[in-house]
């Protein structure tokens, strides 16, 4: 078999390429902490909304319903907000200027 001249010419470009840069590992801690930050007050009011409505509800019921609503918000509202206003806190980078 005939070996294929785009082969040979994608791998000097590869060996072209500068390697690409690292950002920081996050720090898990300012994750963390953030995250305590936003999620208290969505469990709180989750809390205060629910339990009027779920008064003879068992401990486990409750949880079932409460679960759901706050991993969706975590995924879909806090972790980006989070990423998007404090990323820079969590890589431990300089804050960006305004």
């Amino acid at each position: 078999m005939s070996t294929d001249h785009n082969d040979n010419a994608a791998s000097s470009i590869d060996a072209d390429k500068t390697p690409p840069h690292r950002l920081p590992r996050p720090c898990r801690f300012r994750l963390s902490f953030l995250l305590i930050i936003a999620v208290y007050p969505l469990i709180t009011t989750l809390l205060y909304v629910l339990m009027p409505l779920t008064s003879t509800w068992e401990t486990w019921h409750r949880t079932l319903v409460i679960t759901p609503v706050m991993v969706s918000l975590i995924v879909f509202l806090v972790t980006p907000a989070i990423q998007r206003h404090f990323g820079w806190y969590v890589l431990r980078m300089p804050r960006p200027q305004r």
